[in-house]
């Protein structure tokens, strides 16, 4: 029987700290666990010529180049629930899955540091100057802080509460919503320190399972978010709309200017119902994750 290496990930989503980040302030972001991506390595005929401007076939060729395999005769094949370029990891959570199905594939231990280092190679091919922090939580089960200059830091989420995440259906534009920012700082930074308060207080709140605080901490941030110009109409359209169906906070995640918006519920069956009314007011997906 023809062996298939298989490897799988998942995605993640910032819960606090967009832009102010990029200040020395920290972001939360969180896995999704139940957005998975999988990928098979099976032989082929011919040899695997990888794209150098691609994660995933850099990915694998680092992989490859790893084992001293360069000239491999293989194919691939990715099943991905994660919609690419709105913020939920989607480079990275594909590099990881590839990365360890080759390492399945020809049967080799993958240690986790050697993962994360071949996840990162990609990571800069995708977007030149990465943080590490998509990387670094779609490798976690858990919660990760990271301040810029400082590291990461692994956060322990107990709350009894519901994320829900919603699509816009809008590519984000992370790098255009930086230079934006940062086009006009002396009238952002208010904001932006604003923003880092917010993170930090929001990070006292999980610490504490308090989740009126958090979504509190959610609200003011999209507020802010929305005032440094990174937000748009639709999703301050999914934003206002969880906060009328009784959210306890909602706000725009990622870099911006598209992609996703999260809104905190206190049950599942809340959570059910809010997921279905941002379909009906223009979400093209959603997705729930239990806190």
């Amino acid at each position: 029987m023809e062996r298939v290496g298989i490897g799988k990930s998942h995605s993640k989503i910032i819960l606090m700290g967009e832009h102010s980040v990029v200040y020395g302030y920290p972001a939360i972001a969180i896995p999704l666990k139940g957005i998975e991506v999988t990928c098979e390595i099976m032989s082929s005929d011919t040899f695997f010529s990888p794209d150098l401007y691609d994660p995933l076939s850099t990915a694998i060729y680092a992989s490859l180049a790893h084992l001293k395999k360069e000239n491999a005769k293989i194919s691939y094949k990715i099943q991905s629930q994660v919609p690419q370029r709105r913020g939920m990891g989607s480079s990275a959570a594909v590099s990881i899955a590839a990365i360890r199905a080759v390492f399945d594939y020809y049967n080799q231990p993958l240690p986790e540091p050697l993962l994360e280092i071949l996840v990162n190679q990609a990571e800069i091919i995708a977007h030149n100057n990465p943080s590490g922090l998509d990387a670094k939580t779609c490798l976690s089960d858990k919660a990760i802080s990271f301040v810029r200059n400082i590291g990461f830091e692994t956060i322990s989420i107990n709350m009894d509460a519901y994320l829900v995440i919603a699509d816009t259906g809008i590519h984000g534009h992370t790098r255009e919503a930086v230079n934006k920012v940062a086009q006009f700082e002396e009238s952002n930074l208010p904001h932006l320190s604003r923003l880092g308060e917010l993170a930090e207080i929001a990070k006292e709140a999980i610490d504490k399972a308090n989740t009126q605080i958090l979504g509190d901490c959610m609200q003011q941030s999209h507020h802010e978010l929305n005032a440094i110009g990174v937000s748009i109409e639709k999703a301050n359209h999914l934003v206002e709309t969880a906060l009328n169906h009784q959210a306890l906070g909602a706000k725009m995640s990622g870099g911006g200017l598209g992609g996703c918006i999260i809104a905190l519920t206190e049950t599942k069956e809340s959570a059910l119902h809010l997921s279905h009314i941002l379909e009906k007011e223009g979400a093209i997906n959603t997705w729930i994750e239990k806190l």
